[in-house]
């Protein structure tokens, strides 16, 4: 908001066509300039026609009318009763002259008054042409007096890509289009055409009997390929017309039906334009949902990513326009702000526009996001740096007496910026504030005043308070493991020696948001770690190069917006790729660590074979509690029951039938050593674990969820309510627990 506001009020507009500098000035301010050139003999010029092709002959004939006595044509005054005929297919300009004076002491009320004349003939354009110098031509618009682009007034919201008056109308202010894109429409060119290289509704081009079949027939007679060559090895013409149509170009394409057989001729209109059209008119969302499968993002070729208008964009402050500011780091933009150099009436409009950026640039500095870019987008931030941000708002607000709760503000941080955030938490502190802070991380705990240390173990085991005091008296607690490895007591051994790799994926030449065309080398078969100060492109390398490229190359995936890279060798030693993030496994209660591993299925054929089940006729699915049958009705098998409260948020209460067990009485009978479905998913993965030990195959999957740590989770605990980490390690525990040939890269 405050760049805005600087730009409104001391930006520079130019001309977005050409580039030059574009001036409103006053009556005045045109007087003073011109009695400063020193005395000599000078017309006042006014603006008529630029350019323009025509005989203008009423044009001349309404001058005449208004009394004006001569005019310039095409750079030659003549007498307004000489002007010769113009030629009619020629441009000309003509301007008209208002009046001839000589500068000297005295003139100013007689040039001021021309000058008033000549704006309002010229629509606020007036030339002022004194012998022996170079023209002046002067403005009272924002307006280009050459390409005649006129700018409206200054104002913030010119700067905002968020208001139609400074978005760019071509992408509406996102920067980016949405538009087919030829990798996902032919995801594995490798393919033939019979084979399937196609196969977009309407278009799959293993179909022969199909319409799309005989367009593909025709366009292989016409331009010599066969259907059984791979996509890529098509002739250019041939991909040419099939992706983007044949244009003028008939195919004679010949079909053969139910009521008979012939042929016609048509041109195609290729399966991307097909696409875009079908996307365009439908009014189906499924339909418009199946498309954007098919598209990418790319950049707006009207602002180039840059979000405004080109009448914004030309607006500058020192040579820099908003746009070009914004994609400089927070460090970049501090360093130019304090070396604007403002004339003395621009530092008094702009000084408390400067104190505001200025403090705010020194926040976000000071909790170690000095490397990320102003125009950077939310979407792409790490939870840390987003808390950070709201961190460094919160200390601007200068509030005094508030308690603050932040959970692992440092995650993500490199330990370089650590002490920067700690310097940030203890000035909130010192302002009199309270600060209440999650954390696991050393440096953290020994800055805090007071520690509370809750545990021993997790779960079950956990919710208690083993210690609580300053970081000395933690340490010195024989009873808390946190105090254990503070103090060194107790430390992770370190291995002595390294596993070693012969075999590596090399990337060449990554790029990708802070990348620089990186040449990296991944050795194969070994746990490698990514390391690196906070924002050094650590996430992009792995993330946006590697992954998208293995998801697409590997998994066949469809993937929108991969970083670049010049090569990438050693792809033949891996056959598949598994992201394994921190995203949550299940978006409803329903979902939970025994649905998600596969492992509830196992649990419910046990109870399947158990006699009271096979006595009763009950197959697996009797113990879902996803369909009906087995499930509590009252619920649906979801154990709550949600009250609507309209305006208030709304209410949970248990099922009064089934009392949350989600399960019918019946069901519920039917029992495995003493316990029944309900009772197993009550149960934690360690009590799991021993009442399943009898149970290879179940015993498998529960014991590498309680290797990676989820001892302590319940069995039908909703994936709703797991941490972003207690996810990733289900999902962990879902890989391990399959069968693996050891080429795969998680």
């Amino acid at each position: 908001d405050y760049l805005r506001l600087l730009y409104a009020r001391v930006g520079k507009p130019h001309c977005p066509k050409c580039g030059k500098p574009i001036a409103r000035q006053t009556i005045d301010q045109v007087v003073d300039q011109v009695m400063a050139m020193g005395e000599g003999r000078m017309q006042i010029i006014a603006p008529a026609v630029r350019a323009r092709k025509g005989e203008h002959g009423k044009l001349l004939e309404q001058i005449r009318k208004d009394g004006y006595v001569r005019v310039r044509v095409d750079g030659e005054v003549y007498d307004i009763n000489d002007v010769p005929k113009l030629e009619k297919n020629i441009k000309h300009t003509i301007d008209v002259v208002v009046d001839r004076l000589s500068i000297k002491p005295g003139v100013e009320g007689r040039l001021s008054e021309s000058l008033e004349t000549a704006f309002a003939f010229g629509g606020g354009l007036a030339k002022v042409d004194v012998v022996g110098k170079e023209e002046l031509l002067f403005s009272q618009n924002y307006a280009c007096p050459d390409c005649g682009v006129s700018i409206e007034e200054l104002a913030p919201r010119m700067f905002s890509f968020n208001n139609p008056f400074g978005a760019c109308p071509r992408c509406g202010g996102l920067g980016m289009l949405m538009e087919m894109d030829e990798t996902l429409v032919v995801p594995n060119p490798g393919l033939s055409l019979r084979q399937g290289a196609i196969s977009v509704t309407g278009w799959q081009s293993s179909a022969p009997n199909s319409i799309a079949g005989m367009y593909f027939s025709a366009m292989a007679e016409r331009y010599g390929f066969s259907l059984d060559t791979p996509f890529r090895e098509l002739p250019e013409k041939a991909r040419t017309a099939i992706l983007h149509g044949t244009g003028n170009d008939k195919l004679h394409i010949a079909y053969q039906k139910e009521f008979g057989a012939g042929t016609f001729d048509a041109a195609f209109e290729g399966i991307i334009p097909n696409l875009e059209r079908r996307y365009r008119e439908t009014q189906s969302e499924a339909m418009k949902q199946e498309m954007e499968g098919y598209m990418a993002s790319v950049l707006c070729p009207a602002c180039q990513g840059k979000r405004l208008k080109p009448e914004s964009l030309a607006v500058t402050v020192e040579g820099l326009s908003i746009a070009e500011l914004s994609d400089r780091t927070v460090l970049k933009a501090r360093e130019f702000i304090d070396g604007l150099e403002l004339s003395e009436t621009e530092q008094l409009i702009a000084a408390q526009i400067f104190k505001e950026l200025k403090a705010r640039l020194g926040f976000l500095v000071d909790v170690g996001l000095d490397y990320l870019t102003l125009s950077r987008g939310a979407a792409t931030l790490s939870g840390g740096e987003a808390q950070r941000i709201r961190l460094a708002t919160q200390i601007g607000s200068g509030l005094v007496g508030v308690l603050y709760i932040l959970d692992e503000p440092s995650i993500g941080l490199h330990q370089r910026d650590n002490a920067r955030l700690l310097n940030s938490l203890k000035g909130m502190r010192d302002l009199g504030n309270t600060l209440i802070v999650v954390e696991h991380d050393e440096e953290t705990m020994l800055s805090a005043d007071y520690i509370v240390d809750i545990g021993p173990g997790a779960g079950e085991h956990g919710g208690k308070i083993v210690a609580q005091g300053t970081p000395a008296e933690i340490m010195a607690s024989e009873n808390s493991i946190t105090g254990q490895f503070l103090s060194g007591r107790r430390s992770i051994p370190v291995p002595a020696e390294r596993r070693l790799s012969e075999r590596f994926l090399r990337v060449k030449g990554a790029r990708a948001n802070n990348l620089k065309s990186v040449d990296v080398d991944i050795p194969l078969g070994v746990f490698t770690c990514i390391t690196g100060v906070s924002g050094s492109g650590k996430s992009s390398l792995v993330n946006e190069v590697i992954k998208k490229t293995l998801l697409r190359e590997l998994n066949r995936a469809k993937v929108r917006n991969t970083g670049t890279y010049e090569a990438m060798e050693g792809l033949e030693a891996l056959d598949k790729i598994i992201d394994i993030n921190q995203s949550p496994i299940g978006r409803t209660p329903r979902s939970n660590p025994a649905t998600y591993t596969g492992l509830f299925d196992l649990i419910r054929e046990v109870f399947a074979m158990t006699p009271d089940a096979k006595v009763r006729g009950y197959s697996n699915g009797r113990f879902s509690f996803n369909v009906k049958g087995g499930r509590c009705e009252a619920c649906r098998g979801d154990g709550i029951i949600k009250i609507e409260m309209h305006f208030l948020p709304d209410i949970y209460v248990p099922c009064e039938v089934c009392k949350g067990k989600r399960y019918n009485r019946e069901t519920l009978e039917v029992k495995y050593k003493g316990k029944s479905i309900a009772d197993v998913l009550e149960m934690t993965v360690e009590e799991a674990l021993t009442f399943f030990a009898a149970l290879p195959k179940v015993k498998r999957k529960l014991q590498t969820l309680y290797d990676v740590g989820l001892g302590y989770v319940r069995l039908g605990q909703p994936s709703t309510t797991l941490s972003g980490g207690e996810a990733q390690r289900v999902k962990l525990a879902t890989e391990l627990s399959r069968r693996d040939t050891g080429r795969t890269m998680y």
